[in-house]
């Protein structure tokens, strides 16, 4: 074996799975590296519609193993982290053109019992001529159906499980690219490489969580073929001024048989998606085409009375879902179940990679990823993570209320919107942020809206934030309330800021130096 630092287990990828598998991994006792080529959760991950689902559509495609999952999923996650997770109530108009009442009735009946559900109220047919979530609709809606589900903030669901994968021992360095994994007998070779240092290391096994680079990585890194295949699908939404003044979301079926989705956003907006299509380009940069924002604008004038348009979007944002290739007739109709593809034997190293998942099913894949792994890479505790909070998620009998009335009491003197803010945001760990602070002053420069540097620099320190865009279009939302002068100030901090600037390798003392600069 080379003397190079061994693990026993890298993952390359921090989207919600890498990020997952490592905090699972580290808290089973395995020696772990997470390394991302970006940001944490800087693609995918940071580009859905933002729910912890059983996916009521998936019904109708018989994937009934996945809703069942992800429903029990979506119970314990909201038990783990009740600050950057909420219930929240879905209404479903219906005239008669769309699907049948028995159908929808049929498939709320199943959605509330494929699962057991304590903490979400059941579904109910509504009379929308009186109830509040008909005031916005057009006035042939007279009817329809609510049911729960649950938001999520999803770029730090994937944050929260690196942050707690790095306190439970394992080693995560973000813009670090793996430009190499050999295998080597019984281990692999690993090579690493950032802006400022490359370096090398050696492990047990590799998972390749990737994403969207899923295949290419088996091409261009590993270099050992798969049977599995990915397709990749392009899901934009929109952004837009409030539509409605209440708290609940809208699910929208249309004559395509897609369904779209209207959800209260950051409390001044709403967040309309998502479109399907075929993606095949890279992977890195999508974006919102003119044809998906046209197709966001038809779906929600289909069933809103206030009217919008492109000139109304103030945001959009794209990513590309990285879905089992299941042969499907076209994208929405593919699954978005998961399948693990390990491949290992007695004259190879364990080799495991990750097709398709989605948000709410990432802790139990994470679960069956070291299930599969444990055979090849020797004795790892058993599985943990069940009932366990992520950072800031505990919160007493996961009574998010309770705590918020409690902390705006203790922080009277500062705004109680900043205090909700930080409290949605970092749950207990608000406190590391606010310290003894008895005003604004004392929590250093603002930056513009509600953001301080006291908070700006627990993201440098604690989550991986290098830049303006992991600050406020990942950590928060804050770039929708920020000037372009603004943002450029974020920007201008982080590079004066020294352990910003600090190289990701360097930081956890791996590899040499790459321009001869000392770190």
């Amino acid at each position: 074996m080379s003397s190079k630092q061994h693990f026993d287990l890298v993952v390359i990828g921090g989207g919600i799975n890498g990020s997952g598998i490592a905090r699972d991994a580290a808290g089973r006792g395995l020696n772990v590296l997470l390394c991302e080529q970006g940001d944490l959760a800087g693609q995918t991950s940071s580009a859905s519609t933002k729910l912890i689902h059983g996916g009521l559509r998936y019904l109708e495609n018989y994937e009934f193993r996945l809703v069942r999952e992800a429903l029990k999923e979506r119970e314990r996650l909201l038990a783990m982290a009740p600050h950057i997770i909420w219930p929240l109530r879905f209404v479903l108009p219906h005239s008669r053109s769309q699907r049948p009442v028995w159908m929808i009735r049929a498939g709320l009946f199943l959605y509330d019992h494929l699962a057991k559900r304590e903490k979400l109220p059941a579904s109910g047919a509504l009379n929308l001529s009186t109830h509040p979530a008909g005031v916005s609709l057009n006035a042939g809606f007279k009817r329809g159906f609510i049911y729960s589900d649950c938001w999520v903030q999803d770029a730090r669901l994937v944050a929260l499980n690196a942050q707690d994968a790095a306190e439970r021992g394992a080693t995560v360095v973000t813009r670090t690219r793996c430009t190499r994994a050999q295998a080597d007998k019984d281990h692999w070779v690993v090579d690493l490489e950032s802006d400022d240092r490359a370096a090398s290391v050696t492990a047990t096994g590799v998972v390749n969580a990737s994403g969207p680079w899923v295949a290419s990585l088996f091409n261009d890194v590993i270099e050992r073929p798969t049977n599995n295949g990915v397709r990749l699908v392009k899901g934009s939404h929109i952004v837009v001024p409030r539509l409605f003044e209440h708290d609940d979301a809208y699910i929208f079926q249309q004559d395509d048989g897609r369904i779209v989705f209207a959800i209260p956003y950051e409390q001044d907006f709403t967040l309309v998606g998502t479109t399907d299509v075929e993606y095949d380009q890279t992977p890195g940069d999508p974006k919102a085409s003119t044809e998906e924002i046209d197709y966001l604008c038809r779906a929600a004038n289909g069933y809103f009375e206030r009217q919008i348009c492109p000139d109304d979007v103030v945001w959009t944002y794209s990513g590309v879902r990285p879905l089992y290739d299941d042969h499907s007739g076209n994208a929405s109709t593919t699954t978005r179940d998961y399948v693990l593809d390990l491949d290992a034997g007695h004259d190879r190293p364990p080799l495991l990679s990750v097709f398709g998942g989605k948000l709410t099913t990432y802790r139990r894949l994470s679960e069956h990823a070291l299930e599969e792994l444990t055979p090849h890479i020797g004795q790892t505790g058993s599985a943990w993570s069940s009932d366990q909070s992520l950072p800031g998620g505990d919160i007493p009998r996961g009574d998010f209320s309770r705590y918020l009335a409690a902390q705006k009491k203790r922080y009277s003197a500062l705004p109680a919107s900043l205090v909700w803010r930080l409290a949605r945001n970092y749950g207990t760990r608000m406190d590391r942020i606010l310290g003894d602070a008895q005003r604004v002053d004392d929590l250093g420069r603002c930056f513009g809206s509600d953001l301080y540097k006291a908070e700006v620099d627990y993201l440098v320190t604690a989550e991986w934030a290098r830049t303006s865009d992991d600050i406020l279009w990942r950590r928060s939302k804050l770039g929708l309330r920020l000037s372009d002068a603004q943002i450029q100030a974020v920007d201008d901090y982080l590079a004066g800021h020294r352990i910003a600037r600090l190289d990701a390798l360097a930081a956890v003392g791996l590899g040499e130096s790459r321009t001869g600069l000392s770190a």
